[in-house]
């Protein structure tokens, strides 16, 4: 990025213990919380707080972009129900372009197609970026960081291919004081013929060349969301990162048809007797995610200093449980978008509860000492073959039994004559 100076501004509100530290690129957050070994004394509360790219949350949970954050009203809801960071719904410079049409979502339940009943899975949008005016979107980042100053609000930004707009765009954002950047690189359906959102994403020499206007002009934090729809998700990802980004989002939604209304003969959702493809989301898409945030993350261990960076994780979020496994596979934050469409804003409180339960479990005293721990268990098909070999091999010589009279001791008599038993 273009400057690397620091600046700290503290601020009073109903988090004191959370500071802005604005465009920095520190590590992670630095030593570990070691648990008490004392039998005495209780067990202290787990630390959900992350410091991520300079920017202290008091939990790894973020909105993310899309209707969640779509206005003041329901962003300062976010921030009072206690989400440890909020991304706006993307912006550009010229709202007048973004027309939506209405219905605009499906979904998919766990019974037949179509049924009205069963747990919804999936979900589907054909929603475009805001489409609100820029100036009125800006008049409300600008009173939430009055209102919030130790809350961290993200502006999502997507432009399409002019170096001028995007400098203008980001100059206009950082302007009203958030805190960080988050590109969409990713919307999978609208205007992708201005090359915009995965239109980008899925290009990595065009994604080089805006990522290097973007570096050069931001003076906050930026993250590039990923899109899923491509081979190798972690190319476009490798490419941010070495373009100046701080860190990566993945995954945003996947492209995708919902399904055909059997009676009508018409795609869901349908307006006016037709529809486009758009991005799938919920429950259905994360194993999904989880994979393509684990590539993520070996290639940013591998390759990348993987103290800077970061990584957000995003798909199909709803239980603490979920959050648990993007942390595992090296996230720092987990971004929640259908999953508050579907369940309200205050799932944060549940999502931080269940965290806490799995970190107490295992003795975990803060989202650090788990980050990645997961990782080193994925290997190669060749090396899983080897392994099982090895592993047969070692079973078959345990079951050969005792070699001689000499061999048999007291205490493990039945396990020693069952391992001559031949069936």
């Amino acid at each position: 990025m273009a400057s690397l100076s620091l600046t700290q501004i503290r601020a009073k509100s109903s988090f004191p213990e959370f500071a802005v530290t604005r465009r920095v690129r520190p590590g992670r957050v630095g030593l570990r919380v070691v648990a008490s070994e004392s039998s005495k004394k209780p067990a202290a509360e787990p630390d959900l707080s992350v410091t991520v790219n300079g920017l202290h949350m008091p939990n790894p949970f973020v909105i993310g972009s899309g209707p969640p954050g779509t206005n003041y009203t329901v962003m300062r809801r976010a921030f009072d129900e206690g989400w440890g960071a909020v991304i706006a719904k993307t912006v550009s410079l010229d709202a007048a372009k973004v027309i939506n049409v209405t219905p605009r979502y499906a979904r998919l339940r766990a019974g037949a197609n179509g049924s009205a009943k069963g747990q919804i899975i999936g979900w589907e949008n054909i929603e475009l970026i805001s489409d609100r005016p820029l100036e009125t979107m800006l008049k409300e980042f600008k009173q939430l960081k009055e209102d919030y100053p130790d809350r961290i609000l993200i502006a999502s930004i997507m432009e399409e291919y002019d170096k001028a707009a995007w400098e203008e765009l980001i100059d206009r954002v950082e302007q009203t004081g958030i805190d960080a950047i988050e590109v969409n690189f990713s919307c999978p359906h609208g205007m992708p013929e201005r090359k915009m959102g995965a239109a980008v994403g899925q290009d990595c020499a065009l994604l080089e060349e805006v990522s290097g206007w973007i570096n050069a002009k931001a003076t906050v934090p930026v993250w590039a969301k990923m899109t899923p729809n491509i081979t190798d998700i972690t190319e476009p990802a490798r490419v941010a990162l070495r373009s100046g980004c701080e860190g990566v989002a993945a995954i945003n939604t996947i492209m995708s048809v919902m399904g055909i209304n059997l009676n009508t003969l018409r795609p869901e959702p349908c307006v006016e007797g037709y529809s486009t493809p758009g991005g799938y989301s919920s429950k259905a898409v994360h194993p999904i995610a989880l994979g393509k945030v684990m590539n993520i993350a070996k290639m940013m261990k591998s390759e990348f200093n993987d103290k800077e960076y970061s990584l957000s994780g995003i798909g199909g979020v709803e239980t603490g449980s979920d959050a648990a496994e993007f942390i595992l596979l090296g996230a720092n934050t987990v971004q929640v978008c259908t999953g508050v469409m579907m369940h309200g804003y205050g799932l944060v409180k549940k999502l931080c509860d269940e965290l806490k339960d799995f970190m107490k479990m295992h003795n975990f005293s803060s989202v650090e000492d788990f980050r990645g721990a997961s990782l080193e268990y994925f290997t190669t098909h060749t090396d899983l073959v080897r392994r099982q070999q090895e592993a047969i091999r070692q079973r078959k010589a345990v079951k050969k039994g005792l070699q001689s009279d000499k061999d048999w001791t007291g205490d493990g008599f039945v396990k020693e004559t069952e391992s001559m038993v031949s069936n």
